[in-house]
């Protein structure tokens, strides 16, 4: 079991690492610093990590089950701290109301019917639009989350046009075998088109630990990182 401080520690190191990325990345691709959010994906991990990720800096936080996630931003709220929660796993429709209770975006938007429950529940449950990413499958895999296509254009519309919700922006994870770039900018063109239907719907998440540098080079405003972060699980045992 890791003390305390040495946790601390180690998240102080990690986070100074991945910044330090960041700020190369970006200037590499002549944007300022500040245009690219850091989402630190604290999935599996306890909610001492977050408080301790929080007091080092860190404001966006992102979680994939919702079983994990509500306890998790439970306790963090109770701890008087405010943070930005980010759902970035496949949603099931049943878990919409659960996770609206807590979740300021959810990025794994990818139908319809998905739209109109989220919908449905910012509605009943929130003071304030509940801020949704279409998730785009770029290479349209079936097995995996993500729309693509013309659905890609009528999913966005809905999620633009439902009452409860705001429309944020595309999110994407580059498909297994592509080179980064390749996946990256082909987001970068949809995100394109996106905003010229969507003017306010800027954000594009995109990029994790092994290739968050290709992402900010075709004009990622938020990396979700995980592992360069927080470590290997197991190393944690």
């Amino acid at each position: 079991m890791v003390d305390h401080e040495t946790r601390r520690a180690e998240l102080a190191a990690n986070l100074q690492r991945v910044r330090e990325r960041i700020t190369r990345a970006c200037e590499a691709a002549g944007r300022p610093a500040e245009s690219v959010t850091l989402t630190a994906v604290t999935k599996t991990y306890p909610a001492s990590d977050v408080l301790l990720l929080a007091g080092l800096g860190v404001t966006d936080v992102g979680e994939n089950r919702d079983q994990d996630a509500s306890g998790k931003a439970a306790a963090v709220r109770a701890a008087g701290v405010r943070l930005r929660w980010h759902f970035v796993g496949q949603l099931q429709r049943n878990k919409a109301k659960s996770v609206s209770a807590y979740a300021d975006v959810v990025e794994s938007v990818d139908s319809l019917r998905l739209v109109e429950a989220l919908a449905r529940a910012a509605v009943a449950g929130r003071d304030e639009p509940l801020e949704v990413l279409v998730q785009v499958s770029l290479d349209g895999a079936p097995d995996r989350g993500g729309v693509s296509g013309d659905d890609l254009w009528r999913v966005s519309d809905a999620a633009a046009s439902s009452d409860g919700l705001r429309l944020g922006g595309l999110m994407a994870v580059a498909p297994l075998g592509w080179e980064p770039d390749r996946a990256f900018e082909r987001l970068a063109e949809l995100a394109g088109q996106l905003v010229k239907a969507h003017p306010g719907a800027t954000t594009v998440s995109a990029g994790m630990s092994g290739d968050l540098e290709a992402a900010v080079r075709h004009g990622a405003t938020h990396v979700r990182i995980g592992t360069s972060l927080l470590g290997m699980r197991n190393s944690l045992r």
